[in-house]
């Protein structure tokens, strides 16, 4: 498996300027909130865990696995 490259917030802002998209839209069509998506950003949620870490990866702030968990069994 090849290492990606992350980014920074910065770099994710002006990538959703250089399409002309923007974060909101983003979040919803990837079925987020748009303030916890805004808050990942900004460094307000540490994306450490749950769907902080999903939309880091998403957005390539940090290298990771996302990993659907199941129910207790």
């Amino acid at each position: 498996m090849k290492p990606r490259t992350t980014q920074s917030p910065q770099e994710v802002r002006a990538e959703f300027l250089r399409k002309g998209q923007s974060i909101g839209s983003w979040a919803d069509k990837h079925g987020f909130d748009r303030t916890t998506v805004n808050q990942v950003l900004t460094g307000r949620n540490a994306a450490t865990r749950g769907t902080g870490h999903k939309i880091a990866v998403m957005l390539g702030l940090k290298d990771g696995e996302i990993v659907e968990e199941s129910g207790h069994e």
